[in-house]
């Protein structure tokens, strides 16, 4: 891959396909080259992605380097580097550019003559403005994938403007679902909008990459934060545009079913996510009270979100004193949503995070593992998240713990 030509199957590697492989090195995006100019989060958390299977990441950074290389405490004692920053750029390289000097633009054009996509996340125009937009790019590497990540796009009343995650949780409407009527309007924990604009962009850039094998051709992908945030608005939006009610904050339960709730029970909180009526017959068997399903108030789900209410204070009365796990763990084996409410350390000490290889620790190293697990192609930790290099010689030299 690379050299902004269109990717082609590999004969020689393919196997057949009822002899599947584990562990094959390199991953599936072994020879694909990405430079990512992008900052912060959603770009850097895309390009993550991408070099835990495989891709040759070079993270151009501005003096100064990314600045949530500072987005701390805690820092790591080794690197000095934050938390924030080493929990989305493992797997990558990195070299220092200052582009608005035409020395280092040139260093960067000979980076791109190399690659597959080029992300980046300045203002809309600011790529332009050096000489670098996807309109001059394009001319010279008619094969590159060029992927802008902005906060609003450049049309549009917004557009130019910068975007922020937490802003645009306030803007898209993310906030006013969140939280309690007592509460009101309330951010959520993660930074969704940026996390989900990352994703979004590895798919579009993927999705690139098969047309290219089609055409031959590159093309520009305008990836905003504002379009991911609305689009994460399933199903209060949905509803809201079939029945014209502005939906708010529901605090733990569901706009559209019930019981959707946490609980308090003996052994600490749980949650019950009921889908269907066979789901909530099982859930009333599985916890003594089986005329439930029979109730008139209760006996579908369109009853069970009118009397919501009573639905709840009817089933913690039932829990409060009941082992919450093993009922979870009851329900669970009879396809009913059910869970602990667990918190951030409980869930990483969790056998099953363990069986699925969700923590990673090497050399020093701890950080989130991959999802994405396929039956051949194994995605690997291959870098430390890179200090921040200063010249050409100290990316050439960076070497892959593999080859080492």
């Amino acid at each position: 891959m690379g050299k902004n030509t269109a990717m082609a199957p590999d004969s020689a590697t393919a196997q057949e396909p009822d002899r599947p492989m584990r562990g094959i090195a390199g991953g599936c995006l072994a020879g694909v080259r990405v430079v990512d100019l992008s900052r912060v989060l959603a770009g850097p958390y895309g390009t993550m992605i991408l070099a835990d299977h495989g891709a040759d990441v070079i993270k151009i950074e501005p003096p100064g380097g990314d600045e949530t290389r500072r987005w701390g405490p805690p820092f790591d004692t080794r690197s000095g580097g934050s938390s924030y920053f080493v929990g989305i750029n493992r797997n990558k390289r990195a070299i220092t550019l200052n582009l608005k000097e035409e020395p280092d633009k040139a260093k960067l054009l000979t980076l791109i003559e190399g690659a597959d996509v080029l992300i980046e996340n300045f203002k809309p125009g600011t790529m332009d403005g050096w000489g670098l937009g996807y309109e001059t790019l394009s001319e010279r590497f008619p094969g590159l994938i060029y992927c802008r990540i902005s906060g609003f796009g450049d049309d549009g009343p917004y557009g130019g403007l910068s975007g922020y995650d937490a802003i645009l949780q306030a803007m898209s409407g993310l906030m006013s679902i969140n939280g309690t009527p007592e509460s009101g309007p309330t951010k959520m924990g993660s930074p969704i909008v940026d996390l989900s604009t990352g994703l979004y962009s590895v798919i579009g850039i993927l999705m690139a990459m098969l047309e290219r094998t089609r055409s031959g051709r590159g093309q520009f992908i305008d990836m905003t934060l504002y379009d991911c945030a609305l689009a994460m608005l399933h199903p209060q939006a949905a509803n809201y545009l079939m029945s014209g009610k502005v939906p708010g904050p529901l605090g733990n339960t569901h706009p559209n079913l019930a019981p959707c709730d946490k609980y308090t029970t003996a052994t600490g909180e749980i949650f019950v996510a009921i889908g269907n009526d066979g789901q909530f017959r099982k859930f009333a068997k599985a916890i003594g009270c089986p005329e439930m399903a029979d109730d008139p108030l209760f006996a579908g789900n369109s009853e069970r979100v009118a009397n919501k209410q009573a639905l709840f204070d009817y089933v913690q009365e039932i829990l409060k004193d009941r082992d919450g796990g093993a009922i979870c763990m009851e329900l669970l084996k009879q396809s009913v949503p059910a869970g602990p409410v667990q918190t951030i350390d409980t869930s990483l000490a969790d056998g099953h995070t363990a069986a699925r290889d969700m923590v990673l620790e090497a050399d020093g190293y701890r950080g989130i593992g991959t999802p994405i697990k396929f039956s051949r192609s194994q995605s690997s930790l291959r870098h430390l998240p890179p200090s921040q290099s200063q010249s050409q010689d100290d990316l050439e030299n960076s070497k892959l713990w593999s080859d080492e």
